[in-house]
């Protein structure tokens, strides 16, 4: 499993093909059964595929601002083919967020573990994605993931505290991710 974890990485650039829905299924069956607060199952889940959908819901999504513009993808030409819009209560209590990051992490671990890629999107139009996707006001879009198969492959590597956690582009148009070392995030006593 830590494999897995350390494997995954965000992807911004994605190939031109559809989803599979079985492994959309999937994300979701997992995202479903994830551990949440209190166990309320308040999160709620709409998938996009259509492409008239999925360009609308693109145009609301924002990407990468440490790399601007290298790292912005482009409808039609390596933008995501499918988008999960997570939705929760709009007068949900702040643990929520907590509930949406745990089962996120269970959707980008099913993708990558298929052959995915995803990103995590938290800067978004709100209500504007609430109007296209047809969110009711007693629901919030909370965040999206962007699924497909990736165009790119981003590299993390371990650094020492201190370092520039900045993640940059090398020569080749490789993005890579600084990640603090575990001594560096951690102690047992």
């Amino acid at each position: 499993m830590l494999k897995l974890v350390k494997a995954r990485r965000t992807i911004r650039f994605f190939e031109q093909k559809p989803v599979p829905e079985e492994v959309l299924r999937h994300m979701i069956d997992g995202a479903r059964v994830t551990s949440c607060a209190g166990n309320m199952q308040q999160l709620r889940y709409v998938v996009v595929t259509t492409p008239d959908t999925a360009e609308q819901v693109f145009a609301q999504t924002a990407w990468a601002a440490m790399v601007r513009p290298k790292r912005n993808p482009e409808w039609g030409k390596n933008a995501a083919p499918a988008y999960i819009a997570v939705l929760g209560p709009s007068d949900a209590a702040p643990i929520i967020h907590a509930d949406a990051g745990a089962a996120i992490q269970s959707m980008q671990l099913i993708a990558e573990a298929n052959g995915l890629g995803s990103c995590w999107l938290g800067a978004i139009q709100r209500e504007p994605l609430r109007k296209i996707l047809q969110v009711s006001p007693a629901q919030q879009v909370m965040y999206l993931l962007a699924v497909g198969y990736p165009a790119e492959k981003p590299t993390s590597e371990d650094v020492s505290a201190g370092t520039s956690l900045r993640y940059y582009l090398d020569d080749q148009d490789v993005l890579h991710v600084p990640k603090l070392a575990l001594t560096d995030v951690a102690r047992w006593c």
